[in-house]
This record gives C-alpha cells, sequence and structure tokens, in this order.
C-alpha cells in the first residue's frame, strides 16, 4: 500500500513543494540497493545473469505508506544470458529516463541504469526533467542520445555541490565514466549524506 514516485512528485509540485533532499537521497540509495542486487543476481549455476532494468523511472518506484521504497516492473528486464540478438536494437524503457546508449539502441548493462537512476535523482532535487525541452518526440530523442544536461546547480543553487558531482558522476553519457554499479553511487550518496548531517550538527552547535 503507498503511491508510485512520479505521483509523489506531481502532488508535490501541485503543492509547491520540493521532495526534502534528505528523502530524495534515502529513496536513491534503495533503489541502488535493489539494482545492485539484481545487477549481481545469479542464475543456478552459478553465472552472473547480467540483469538490466532498463526502466527505471518514477513510475517504477513505489514507496509504502511505511516508508518502504520498492522498485518494480522487472517485465522488460533482460538477462544476457538469455538475450536474443533480434532485441539488441529495440526500442525499450520510457524515453525521458532513457541513457544515450540505449536511445541509440546499442548494447547496454548495468550502466544503462545508472544513468537512468541519475535522472530520477535529478528530478527530484530540481523538479525539472532534463531532456523534456524538446518539442517533439524526435527532438527529445536526439537530446538523450547526447546526453548534455545542465549542472542541477543551474536550476536549484541550494542543492551541495557533493551531490551535484554525484549526479553528474551518474550522468556521464560515457558509460566508462559513470559510476560502475549500483553499490559505488550508493556510496557516493551515503558520504553526501554524513555530509550533510556533519553540517547541520555544526549549524546546531552554534
Amino acid at each position: 500500500h503507498g503511491h508510485d514516485l512520479r505521483t509523489i512528485l506531481k502532488r508535490a509540485k501541485e503543492k509547491g513543494m520540493r521532495m526534502p533532499l534528505d528523502l530524495s537521497l534515502h529513496i536513491v540509495q534503495e533503489v541502488c540497493a535493489a539494482l545492485e542486487y539484481a545487477h549481481r543476481k545469479k542464475d543456478d549455476k552459478g553465472r552472473r545473469m547480467e540483469i538490466v532494468h532498463r526502466d527505471v523511472s518514477p513510475q517504477n518506484i513505489m514507496i509504502s505508506f511505511e516508508g518502504g521504497v520498492k522498485l518494480t516492473d522487472f517485465s522488460i528486464a533482460k538477462a544476457a544470458t538469455k538475450a536474443g540478438n533480434t532485441d539488441r536494437g529495440a526500442f525499450r524503457g520510457k524515453l525521458l529516463y532513457m541513457s544515450p546508449e540505449q536511445a541509440w539502441g546499442r548494447p547496454i548493462d548495468r550502466r544503462s541504469d545508472i544513468f537512468s537512476l541519475g535522472i530520477v535523482l535529478y528530478e527530484m532535487i530540481t523538479d525539472e526533467k532534463p531532456f523534456l525541452g524538446g518539442a517533439t518526440e524526435l527532438s527529445i530523442l536526439e537530446a538523450v542520445r547526447q546526453g548534455q544536461i545542465d549542472p542541477p546547480r543551474q536550476l536549484n543553487p541550494r542543492i551541495p555541490e557533493s551531490l551535484e558531482n554525484v549526479v553528474m558522476k551518474a550522468l556521464a553519457p560515457d558509460p566508462d565514466e559513470r559510476y560502475q554499479d549500483a553499490a559505488e553511487m550508493h556510496r557516493g550518496l551515503e558520504w553526501v549524506m554524513r555530509e550533510q548531517i556533519g553540517r547541520a550538527s555544526c549549524r546546531e552547535r552554534e
């Protein structure tokens, strides 16, 4: 019982509110944990299945009324051990949350999910979808393929620089320059949270 993140973000925006920073970080950390589990999943012979979700988006992140965070809808996820060549160029997932390589129809791996989660985090902390500026679906597709995104602090100067660094690393157009797995991104977010807690403690002492 709960709501998907898209619904929560929509209602917050209607009320002129923004998702609290600490809550945004917590939600994305939980999704990182879910992705790390899926990405490292092995089959009954002990082989890495190389699962890629391919549709990480606010619609597929559920928040329970008790505060639990769940990543849902693995219906288009594909394990490398079962992937066929006929699927390699197929468009899957939601365009606004696709990685550049996914938008090109190229082979993808877990780093594509990292990019998509970076888009979700970007939207949560800026209230903006970075690729929505295109007038047509074709122009949006081209923007996604280029992967050029304005730093989030240009839209929300209150965002800590350390968090902006995490977001932009997750959103690197080149997969080799991103976090290489969800656990690494989780650690980056954890460092940001500790930094923010430390600053809050200093302000309280003052």
